[in-house]
């Protein structure tokens, strides 16, 4: 189905780019270069491979994932901010395709940053599960659901699987809306997103 366990997909990209850790997010993917390593150094980029060029602009895709558009994603996380900002929530939102990866990731003002990404671990949730992630959230400690849960899901209410035609094409995930239960007020807005 989808492969969003961080960590456990190979190498991608003209470097190799591996994820940067078991807690990754889909799309964390770090060249093995330009990043402090374990040894307190900072490799450099290393060389064309002989006979290769750079990637010219306009090439193909790097992903052809089932997503809303750029334009559509960009109204439900701004529809969903709308929402929790009317009632006095500040929120981050993010709208991923259905690789898991982001397609919009915006924090409202006031906010620390941090919610966007919180909200794209919960996005995971209801994308993986087809359902949304207070349902999941719900049933947790059941084995079956435990063993689909991956280190880069939050799983708490607050993110809705996006359908098109039958399918799901990608999630929306919001968070730092307060209140009980965990996660209702975030998940309000996403469905506020959703009716954009």
């Amino acid at each position: 189905m989808l492969a969003l366990a961080a960590g456990t997909a190979g190498a991608t990209g003209l470097f190799h780019d591996t994820p940067s850790g078991p807690h990754a997010l889909p799309g964390d993917n770090l060249p093995p270069f330009g990043v402090k390593d374990a040894d307190g150094r900072l490799p450099p980029p290393p060389p064309l491979p002989p006979g290769m060029k750079w990637p010219a602009g306009g090439g193909p895709p790097e992903s052809t994932a089932a997503s809303p558009s750029l334009a559509e994603a960009t109204r439900m996380a701004t529809a969903a901010i709308r929402a929790c900002t009317a009632s006095g929530a500040r929120v981050g939102v993010a709208v991923i395709d259905a690789a898991g990866e982001a397609r919009v990731l915006l924090n409202a003002p006031g906010t620390d940053g941090s919610h966007g990404f919180v909200g794209m671990r919960k996005a995971l949730v209801a994308l993986a599960f087809a359902r949304p992630s207070s349902t999941v959230a719900a049933h947790a400690q059941d084995p079956d659901v435990l063993a689909r849960v991956t280190q880069a899901m939050f799983v708490e209410g607050g993110a809705l699987p996006i359908r098109r035609g039958g399918r799901v094409i990608g999630a929306i995930g919001v968070s730092g809306a307060m209140g009980l239960p965990i996660g209702g007020h975030d998940e309000a807005c996403a469905a506020a997103g959703l009716q954009r």
